[in-house]
C-alpha cells in the first residue's frame, strides 16, 4: 500500500464536509499534481464530540462515491498508541503512530549497546549527499540519541506490530509522529530515528518531527524563517540517504503537522520538494472546523447566533479548552475581544475577524485559536450545531472548499507546479 508522493490529511470535527474538501482536492489535481486525501480524526476528537472512528469512513467513502473520485485516499487513525489503536483497527488503514510521550524513557543497557554497536560505521565525519558540512558523530552524541529516543521506537514497533497481526503486512500506511514535544529534533537526531525504525522492520511511510520555531493551531508559522528552510531540506537530504542506507520505503517523506495556514513557509517547502523532487504530507486538522463557523457567521441570522454562541462559551471557558493544546496555542488574553462586543458584531466583522487573512485589519490570531479550541462547546450544542450545518450546507461547503483549496493546495502545490 502506497501513500504516494504529496498527500494532504483533512481533518472534519463534526464529518458533515468529506464533500467539500474533496472538491478542493479534485480541483487542485485537474492542474497535474496528484494529491491524495486523508481523512483524520484523533481519538481526542472522537471523545470531545462523541463520534467514533467508522464515521469517518463512513464520511470518506460517501465523499468519495458521491463526486465520482477515481483515485486512492485513506482514513487516518490520527495520534494512536497502544491504549487508543483498538477502535480504530478495522476502519482505518492509516495509522499516524504518536510515541512523543515516550521521547526520553529509559531503555535497557542492553539494547542502548546493541544500537551503538551497530552504528560504528557512522562515527566520523558523516557525508550527506546535499548537506554542505558534515555531521560529526560521535559515541557520546550516539549514546545520547539512544537514551532519548529508543524507548519512543520501541513504541512505535510494538504499534506497527499490532497492527500488522490485526490488518495484515503491507495493508495500511505507517507514519511516525514525535511533533508534539518541546525540543525539535535535529537532522542527525533524524537520521538515527530512522536507523532504529528500520532496525526494528516498522516501514514508516512519513514521519512527523517537531521543527524549530511555533506550528500554533491555525494561525501561521513563528519563527526563523532561514532556519526553518534549512532544517526542513536537511530533513529531505536526511530521509534520502536514510531510504538508500537502512532500506526504508521508497514512499518515506516528511509530515507537516499542524501544518494547515502555514502561509510563510509553503514557498520555502515548495522550493525544496521541486529542487530534490521529493514528497510531503501536510496534515490540516482543524482548519475546516474554523471554517464551519466562519460559514455559519457568514450565513447570518441563526448561523451568525450560533457562532456568537460558541465564541462566547469558549471566552468563558479559555482555561479549560485551551489546557489540552498548550504546546500549539498561544492566545494573547488580552487581545481577545469580549462577549457583548462580539454580540454586537455583524456577520461580515465576525467573519472577517475570524478568517484567515493577515493582512486584513479586522483579523485577529488570538480569536481564531480560541475558536479552533472550542469545537468541545458546539460538540455539547448537539443537533442544535449540526442541524445548522445541514440547513446552511451550500455557504459553509464553499467557505471549506475555498479556504482548501485557494489558501493550502494552490499556494502549496498548483502554483509551484508541482508534478506527481
Amino acid at each position: 500500500m502506497n501513500l504516494g508522493k504529496y498527500s494532504i490529511g483533512i481533518g472534519d470535527r463534526f464529518s458533515h464536509q468529506g464533500k467539500a474538501q474533496l472538491r478542493a482536492i479534485m480541483k487542485a489535481n485537474k492542474s497535474g499534481v496528484n494529491i491524495t486525501p486523508v481523512w483524520n480524526k484523533s481519538n481526542r476528537e472522537h471523545i470531545y464530540v462523541k463520534s467514533k472512528p467508522e464515521d469517518v469512513r463512513q464520511e470518506a467513502d460517501n465523499a468519495v462515491k458521491d463526486l465520482n473520485f477515481k483515485g486512492q485516499y485513506f482514513v487516518d487513525a490520527d495520534h494512536i498508541n497502544l491504549d487508543t489503536v483498538e477502535p480504530f483497527v478495522e476502519s482505518s488503514d492509516f495509522f499516524t503512530l504518536d510515541v512523543a510521550s515516550f521521547i526520553g524513557k529509559k531503555s535497557d543497557e542492553k539494547d542502548v549497546n546493541a544500537f551503538l554497536s551497530s552504528c560504528e560505521k557512522y562515527l566520523g565525519k558523516l557525508d550527506i549527499p546535499g548537506i554542505q558540512e558534515p555531521l560529526e558523530v560521535t559515541k557520546e552524541l550516539l549514546t545520547e540519541i539512544a537514551n532519548k529516543f529508543l524507548a519512543a521506537t520501541q513504541q512505535a514497533s510494538e504499534i506497527y506490530e499490532y497492527l500488522k497481526e490485526k490488518k495484515g503486512e503491507g495493508n495500511f500506511i505507517t507514519e511516525v509522529s514525535m511533533d508534539e514535544v518541546e525540543s525539535p529534533q535535529t537532522p542527525i537526531e533524524m537520521l538515527f530515528i530512522l536507523k532504529m525504525l528500520a532496525d526494528k522492520a516498522v516501514p514508516v511511510q512519513t514521519i512527523a518531527p517537531k521543527f524549530t520555531g511555533r506550528f500554533n493551531k491555525g494561525v501561521d508559522y513563528v519563527g526563523n524563517l532561514d532556519q526553518f528552510a534549512r532544517e526542513f531540506e536537511e530533513d529531505v537530504l536526511v530521509i534520502d540517504f536514510a531510504i538508500k542506507e537502512f532500506g526504508l520505503p521508497q514512499e518515506l517523506k516528511l509530515s507537516v503537522h499542524s501544518g494547515s495556514d502555514k502561509f510563510s513557509i509553503y514557498p520555502i517547502m515548495t522550493n525544496i520538494l521541486k529542487k530534490h523532487n521529493k514528497g510531503l504530507h501536510l496534515k490540516t486538522a482543524g482548519t475546516t472546523w474554523l471554517e464551519e463557523v466562519i460559514g455559519l457567521a457568514k450565513a447570518g441570522g441563526d448561523g451568525l447566533d450560533a457562532a456568537k454562541k460558541i465564541y462566547s462559551n469558549s471566552y468563558n471557558r479559555k482555561d479549560e479548552l485551551c489546557a489540552p493544546y498548550v504546546d500549539v496555542i498561544d492566545i494573547d488574553i488580552e487581545k481577545l475581544p469580549s462577549v457583548d462586543e462580539v454580540n454586537k458584531w455583524s456577520s461580515e466583522k465576525f467573519v472577517n475577524t475570524l478568517r484567515h487573512i493577515p493582512d486584513h485589519p479586522d483579523y485577529n490570531l488570538n480569536f481564531r485559536q480560541l475558536i479552533h479550541v472550542a469545537y468541545a462547546v458546539a460538540a455539547e450544542m448537539d443537533t442544535e450545531y449540526t442541524n445548522l450545518l445541514k440547513k446552511h450546507e451550500e455557504v459553509i461547503g464553499q467557505c471549506v472548499e475555498e479556504n482548501i483549496y485557494e489558501r493550502h493546495l494552490k499556494e502549496l502545490f498548483v502554483k509551484s507546479k508541482l508534478i506527481s
